[in-house]
């Protein structure tokens, strides 16, 4: 069964199989590590991916908290 964390990357991986970034294997892997452990934690919030000259630079996490107790206020 496909966790909506393994659709986004699979949705990414369509992203970068789709030829914008030219990424040797090694380094597609190691995006995939680092955004799957990003996307496991993460309940509410986004991940941004930071692209320069055409190469993937940086992921940013935010993460957002949901409190309870200002659902009443």
């Amino acid at each position: 069964m496909l966790t909506s964390s393994h659709n986004a990357c699979l949705n990414v991986h369509v992203l970068l199989k789709g030829g914008r970034f030219k990424l040797k294997s090694d380094e597609r892997e190691e995006i995939f590590a680092y955004l799957e452990k990003m996307l496991v934690t993460l309940k509410f919030g986004s991940i941004t991916l930071i692209v320069q000259d055409g190469k993937i630079v940086q992921l940013e996490k935010n993460e957002k908290v949901r409190l309870h107790s200002n659902k009443n206020r």
